[in-house]
């Protein structure tokens, strides 16, 4: 029997969560971005396992349309933010401000995008954009 993409989804966020490489996971989210395109969790996801392989043009596209299909998801406009940041696209201040409202109003996305910056810092260690992002979310 073929798994919905909602299951191939939870898979690959347990897969992530166990420490699985970024790399091996970018085929599993691009097929489920394409078995069900206007699911906006999965473009997110992807746009993260993007900036995490330092892939910043395919970071921007995938968060750009999770964005469109959920203006209201904080790691959406994160995710948008840093990749702009990476190839140099104008325009971040709305994004990050945007989602620093969302953190601020939800404290549930507060602890989320706290522990998504920090597991992004383990990930990749040396990630100035994140560094950034986190300063103006936080301080």
């Amino acid at each position: 029997m073929t798994e919905t993409p909602e299951e191939l989804y939870e898979q690959g966020l347990e897969r992530y969560k166990n420490g699985e490489e970024p790399q091996s996971l970018i085929p599993l989210f691009k097929e489920i971005t394409n078995r069900a395109p206007k699911n906006s969790n999965s473009w997110i996801s992807l746009s993260w396992l993007y900036l995490l392989e330092k892939k910043p043009n395919s970071a921007y596209e995938a968060a750009k349309k999770g964005v469109k299909l959920n203006p209201d998801d904080p790691q959406g406009r994160i995710n948008l933010a840093l990749a702009m940041l990476e190839i140099g696209e104008k325009g971040i201040r709305p994004h990050v401000e945007r989602a620093q409202q969302m953190i601020m109003a939800d404290s549930d996305w507060l602890e989320e995008i706290k522990g998504n910056i920090k597991d992004g810092s383990k990930r990749r260690s040396d990630w100035p954009s994140l560094t950034r992002v986190k300063s103006w979310l936080f301080d």
